[in-house]
């Protein structure tokens, strides 16, 4: 992504913005969740792998023009939340369409919750701790991780894809987001506890 991030700044004479490369890489998450709810999954799976180094390639664009920004990861974090309800929906009325049976969407609406929770978890603590005046910069690093992020969640979805199992995709997605969320709230309440302490 580094060396595309170089071509591709150089042919476009620096006109591709990272913001740019954001907002594209969202707008073609809503053909991906039609190909999902429609079943062409293999379509899918290969539309999320590519689009999903976007993510990367607007961090790389970011840097190499020096318009790394707050505004920049607001952005990228919004963003990458509306993917996820995207795809997720694609994914409920996927699995409908598949079994026949709609009680089995409820996992994607949990998947999709799960994983807005755990992102809300991160970016809630990190607002609080830099409130108890812990650095910016400790704050930002404080929370993320954890067994389920972003990342490993669409790679989980681009399985379930390739080998025609959203169901199960959708199901390991909302138990091991919901594992995340509550490791992460479980971080937050410890460091909290660790301030209040040291006054």
């Amino acid at each position: 992504m580094r060396v595309f991030a170089r071509v591709l700044n150089a042919v476009s004479g620096g006109r591709f913005t990272p913001n740019g490369v954001t907002i594209f890489g969202l707008a073609m998450h809503a053909p991906i969740a039609w190909l999902i709810a429609m079943q062409h999954n293999l379509w899918a799976a290969a539309l999320l792998v590519v689009f999903g180094l976007f993510d990367t390639l607007d961090g790389e664009l970011a840097r190499l023009q020096n318009r790394v920004s707050t505004h920049g990861r607001l952005l990228d974090s919004v963003t990458d939340r509306v993917k996820e309800v995207l795809l997720y929906t694609g994914a409920a009325y996927g699995i409908i369409a598949a079994t026949g049976r709609p009680y089995l969407a409820v996992w994607a609406v949990a998947a999709c919750g799960c994983s807005l929770l755990t992102s809300y978890v991160n970016a809630a603590g990190d607002a609080i701790m830099v409130g108890k005046k812990t650095s910016q910069h400790d704050a930002n690093k404080a929370f993320r991780g954890g067994l389920f992020p972003f990342e490993i969640r669409m790679f989980i979805l681009v399985i379930g894809l390739l080998s025609g199992r959203i169901t199960l995709a959708v199901i390991v997605i909302a138990l091991g987001a919901g594992y995340t969320a509550t490791d992460r709230l479980i971080r937050v309440w410890s460091r909290l506890k660790e301030a209040d302490a040291q006054g």
